[in-house]
C-alpha cells in the first residue's frame, strides 16, 4: 500500500522551533534516516532520505535527530510504503536542545585535582623565586673580604662563594621552568575538560513526523527537502578530428558536471542526478513599477545646522593529470580493451532536464568539487581559420556545429583538444537545439596572415579656403594557406564608426568589398570570407577616409 502526506496539511504545518508539540497520546520513536537520492541543481539540491522501521498500532511520533541544519524546512514532504493503512500527519522540523554530558560530576571532580595540582606548582615556582632573589642579593650585597675583619681571604674561597650562588640560581631556575611548563600543560588540559563539560550547540535538526498505523507493520518513509549550499556547474571537453583527405573533420563533445556541497551533511553511497532546474530564482518574473519623466526636483534650502538627505550615502545594493608513459608490452601480451567512461541518463522535459548517474556516488561535506561524465555527442564539424590581424596575425582554427541535442548546452568552460593534444580553454555560451555553436582550437600555424600599411594621411579638404580636416588609412592583409586541402578562411577588420554628424566616414573604392558588415552586431566590425586553395594567396585591401571641421579635435577610440 502506498500512501502519502497531504501536500496542503503539510506545507502548513511544517515548523522550524515554534512547532506544535505532538499529541500527548502520540508515543515518540526514535528513528534512523540515511541518505538515498540527491538530484543536484545550479543552485540547490533535493535530498531524499530513507526511513525504515517497525511500526506499533496506533499513533506515533517519529523523532529522527539526523538532518542538516541546512535544510529549508517549508520544504519537507513525507511519502512511504506500509503493509498496513497508514496515515501522515503533520511535519515539523527544530534543532535539538543541547545537552549537558552525563559524566558532569567525573569532569568537575578532573577540573578540580587539576586546579590543586596548578596551585601546588604555583607554590613551588613561588619557593624557587624566593631562592634565587636570596642568592642574587647575596651576590650583590658580599662585603670586601670573607674573613671575620673583613680581611681578604684566599682565592679559592672566593671561588667556592661564586660557585655556590651560581648553583643556587641556577637550581631555582630550573626548577621554575619545570613548574611553569608542566602548569601550560594543565592548562590545556582544563580548557579541553571544561569545553567538554559545556553544552554543545546542537549540530543536526531533528524532524519529528506524525503517523497512525490500523495496525502493526513494517514502513518505509521517504523525507525529501533542498538545502542551498549545493550547486554544479557545466564543464565540457571538446575533442575536434581535424580529419584527412578520406575523413571529414568530427568533434565529440562531453558534457560535464562539476558538483560541490557544503550542506553539513555527507551524502555517502547515494544516487545522484544533476537538473537544470534553478530553485532559488523563484518562481514568477520581477514586477515593474511606473518610470515617471520629470524636470529635477529643486531641493529647499536646509535650516542651519541640518543635514540633508542628499548628502547621507545611498543604501548599498544587495549586493587530469596526464596518465603515466604505458611500460612496454611484449608482443604476445593478451590485448587490452580501452576503458570507457561510465555516463548519465537524461531524461528530458519540456522545462528541465535530469542526468542520472549510473551506480552510486559519494560526495563529503568538505570534500571539494567532484567531476561526472553526463553526456556527450559527435557532430561533424565544418573548419574554418579565423583572425583579426589588426589586434594579432594568427590564424585561429574554428570549428562550428548544429547543436542537435534536446537539452539546451549551459554556459560553462570548455577543454580543447585538437587531434588528441590539449590546447587550451575556450567558453561555451548557453546554445538551444539547433543553434550554431562556434569554438576555437588554437592557432593553425600553416596559415599564415600579415597586415600591411599603405597609407596614413593626415590632412586637409576644402576649395582654395581649407574647410575640414581628413584622416585616410590603407591597409593590404595578405593570407597564405599552406595546408594541402582548401580551407575557409575568415579575416576581421575595423571600419570607425561616426556619432556625430559632422564627422563623417567613408569606405573607399579601392576596398576589397567585403562579405559581412556589422558581424556579431557590432558596429563597424567587418569580415572577408572565402575559400582559400591549397597553397593560395590572396590580398584583401581595405582603405577609409574621416573628414571633421578644422577647428575641432577628432580621436579614433575603441568604443564604451
Amino acid at each position: 500500500m502506498r500512501i502519502t502526506a497531504r501536500c496542503l496539511a503539510t506545507t502548513s504545518l511544517v515548523l522550524v522551533t515554534t512547532a506544535l508539540a505532538s499529541p500527548s497520546w502520540a508515543a515518540d520513536v526514535d528513528a534512523t534516516s540515511a541518505i538515498d537520492t540527491v538530484t543536484v541543481c545550479p543552485d540547490g539540491a533535493t535530498v531524499t532520505r530513507v526511513i525504515a522501521l517497525d511500526l506499533a498500532s496506533g499513533d506515533s511520533t517519529l523523532v529522527a535527530k539526523d538532518f542538516p541544519l541546512s535544510l529549508d524546512p517549508s520544504s519537507l514532504r513525507v511519502e512511504g510504503e506500509a503493509g498496513a493503512k497508514l496515515t501522515i500527519g503533520t511535519i515539523d522540523a527544530r534543532p535539538p536542545r543541547a545537552a549537558p554530558p552525563v559524566n558532569l560530576p567525573e569532569l568537575d571532580k578532573r577540573i578540580e585535582a587539576l586546579k590543586d595540582e596548578r596551585a601546588d606548582l604555583q607554590g613551588t615556582i613561588d619557593a624557587a623565586a624566593a631562592r634565587r632573589k636570596f642568592a642574587q642579593r647575596f651576590a650583590e650585597a658580599s662585603p670586601a673580604g670573607l674573613g671575620e675583619k673583613g680581611e681578604a681571604r684566599p682565592i679559592t674561597e672566593w671561588r667556592a662563594a661564586f660557585t655556590a650562588v651560581a648553583e643556587e640560581v641556577a637550581a631555582a631556575e630550573t626548577a621554575i621552568r619545570d613548574a611553569t611548563r608542566k602548569q601550560r600543560e594543565i592548562d590545556r588540559q582544563i580548557a579541553q575538560l571544561e569545553a567538554d563539560r559545556s553544552a554543545k550547540p546542537p549540530s543536526k535538526l531533528e524532524v519529528r513526523i506524525d503517523v497512525a498505523s490500523a495496525a502493526a507493520t513494517k514502513a518505509t518513509l521517504r523525507v525529501t527537502y533542498t538545502v542551498r549550499n549545493a550547486r554544479w556547474l557545466p564543464l565540457y571537453d571538446a575533442r575536434l578530428d581535424t580529419g584527412a583527405k578520406d575523413r571529414k573533420p568530427q568533434l565529440e563533445l562531453v558534457r560535464r558536471a562539476e558538483v560541490t556541497q557544503s550542506t553539513g551533511e555527507d551524502w555517502s553511497n547515494v544516487a545522484l542526478g544533476v537538473s537544470t532546474v534553478r530553485i532559488a530564482r523563484g518562481g514568477s518574473a520581477p514586477e515593474l513599477g511606473s518610470l515617471v519623466a520629470q524636470y529635477p526636483q529643486v531641493p529647499k534650502p536646509l535650516a542651519a545646522g541640518s543635514v540633508s538627505d542628499l548628502a547621507r550615502p545611498a543604501p548599498m545594493a544587495r549586493q587530469m593529470q596526464s596518465p603515466p608513459f604505458a611500460s612496454k608490452v611484449a608482443e604476445a601480451a593478451e590485448p587490452r580493451e580501452r576503458a570507457d567512461e561510465q555516463q548519465a541518463v537524461a531524461e528530458i522535459g519540456d522545462f528541465e532536464a535530469t542526468f542520472k548517474i549510473p551506480g552510486r556516488v559519494s560526495l563529503g561535506a568538505a570534500e571539494g568539487a567532484k567531476s561526472l561524465r553526463i553526456a556527450s555527442m559527435s557532430v561533424p564539424a565544418d573548419l574554418a581559420v579565423r583572425a583579426a590581424p589588426v589586434q594579432d596575425p594568427t590564424a585561429f582554427l574554428e570549428a562550428s556545429f548544429k547543436q542537435t541535442d534536446d537539452t539546451t548546452l549551459l554556459p560553462g568552460k570548455v577543454a580543447i583538444y585538437r587531434d588528441g593534444i590539449f590546447v587550451g580553454r575556450g567558453k561555451l555560451a548557453a546554445t538551444a537545439k539547433d543553434d550554431i555553436v562556434r569554438l576555437g582550437f588554437g592557432a593553425d600555424d600553416k596559415v599564415k596572415i600579415e597586415r600591411a600599411v599603405l597609407k596614413r594621411n593626415e590632412g586637409s579638404a576644402g576649395l582654395i579656403v581649407t574647410t575640414s580636416k581628413t584622416d585616410e588609412r590603407a591597409f593590404k592583409t595578405t593570407i597564405r594557406n599552406g595546408h594541402d586541402f582548401p580551407i575557409h578562411v575568415a579575416i576581421e577588420d575595423q571600419l570607425p564608426v561616426s556619432e556625430v554628424d559632422e564627422i563623417v566616414v567613408e569606405m573607399l573604392p579601392t576596398t576589397t568589398p567585403p562579405t559581412a558588415k556589422d558581424i556579431r552586431d557590432k558596429r563597424g566590425v567587418l569580415e572577408w570570407s572565402f575559400d582559400a586553395k591549397p597553397g593560395e594567396i590572396r590580398d584583401i585591401n581595405f582603405a577609409w577616409r574621416v573628414r571633421w571641421p578644422k577647428d575641432k579635435t577628432m580621436v579614433i577610440v575603441p568604443s564604451g
